[in-house]
């Protein structure tokens, strides 16, 4: 068997090889990136479903469910505020380093 292209050498070859290396690994987090995704969204639909069937049943009052809706939030409120006096006081301390190094 003869070749009907001109022989390429093997240290011609590595750019293409290092190419497909990496589509391959980039195709390989992808699938598992989208298999994360399908686990957690499993995960969320068999927590909605438990909900439902919890409150289908009546072992959820809408009312118990509704005021630990609002404390959650209320929660939450109380959390996003913390985070941002959090980084208002970084902001600070980095003003005072950019100034202090400013200096020297």
């Amino acid at each position: 068997m003869s070749n009907q292209g001109p022989e390429r050498s093997a240290d011609s070859l590595l750019p293409e090889m290092d190419s497909l290396a990496r589509a391959v690994d980039l195709a390989v987090a992808e699938v598992r990136a989208a298999r994360d995704r399908a686990c957690e969204a499993e995960e969320r639909a068999e927590r909605n479903a438990a909900m439902l069937r919890q409150f289908a049943e009546g072992n959820e009052d809408p009312g118990t469910l509704a005021r630990r809706v609002e404390a959650l939030e209320a929660e939450n409120a109380d959390l996003r505020g913390r985070i941002e006096q959090g980084r208002a006081g970084i902001d600070r301390i980095l003003a005072s380093m950019r100034f202090l190094e400013d200096r020297r």
